[in-house]
């Protein structure tokens, strides 16, 4: 049955510096030495959680998007995290996928996050979105979703989610407990790539970015620290646990409504 490699990075940004982050996550992505399907990255990776969209913001074929598509390339992996976008007179927190053949999947985070006005700043996403990489259905999410679960709901639709942030140190406890609470309630393997550092707020971040099983258990958890980790997901596993412990067969129906 398939199997997946999964590599999360936890890493300090550069503050509203994309080249230099860029350059940073180049080496660090150099530096892997696991073989890996996928590479995951925080959320706005190339310049921390800003509200300065108008400074920062890419077109979808600008530098840092075309820097996904050469480090996936290069890797021959799937490379994945958020970028701040201009696209069609709006501003997004938009979350890419970036294959190895230069394609890409995106979803735009959906829940802004209230306490910094992002709502303010950027456009707001209306769609789930899933993809495929080695017979995994794959729900990417960002940071603020990890809240509302049920944004997140499994519907039998996927079978790993993701999540990307920047999510602060005071509120590290509510990271941990949903990323795990995730995983458990939609039978499926929860991926949460965090970053540490302080950003040009004063704002600290503790990571705690980790892969989670179906069970809640870590297969990978990095601290408070810098640096990656590599996990193998096995699907096979994942489905024979759902037909012994077939829990959402008992769950509540409802309509989502967008």
């Amino acid at each position: 049955m398939p199997t997946l490699d999964v590599t999360i990075i936890q890493s300090s940004l550069h503050w509203h510096d994309a080249e230099k982050n860029r350059a940073m996550f180049s080496e660090k992505i150099d530096s892997i030495v696991e073989p890996t399907d996928l590479i995951i990255l925080p959320e706005m990776f190339t310049t921390g959680f800003s509200m300065d969209a108008p400074n920062l913001a890419e077109p979808m074929d600008g530098e840092s998007v075309s820097w996904m598509q050469d480090m996936a390339q290069a890797r021959n992996a799937s490379i994945c995290g958020s970028l701040i976008i201009a696209d069609r007179d709006k501003y997004y927190n938009r979350f890419f996928c970036v294959n190895a053949n230069g394609s890409m999947i995106t979803y735009d985070k959906r829940h802004l996050f209230r306490l910094a006005d992002e709502q303010d700043h950027y456009a707001q996403g209306n769609d789930i979105v899933t993809f495929e990489i080695n017979g995994f259905r794959v729900c990417p999410m960002v940071c603020y979703d990890l809240r509302f679960p049920v944004w997140s709901r499994n519907r039998g639709s996927y079978d790993v989610l993701i999540y990307v942030a920047n999510w602060p140190s005071r509120r590290h406890h509510a990271w941990e407990t949903l990323l795990r609470a995730r995983a458990i309630e939609n039978l499926s393997f929860n991926i949460g790539v965090n970053r540490v550092g302080t950003d040009g707020n004063e704002l600290p971040y503790s990571g705690g970015s980790a892969i989670i099983d179906y069970l809640g258990d870590y297969l990978a958890d990095l601290g408070d620290t810098e640096g990656s980790a590599t996990a193998t997901l096995d699907l096979d596993a994942l489905r024979k646990f759902r037909d012994r412990f077939a829990f959402h067969k008992d769950a509540d129906e409802f309509k989502l409504e967008i």
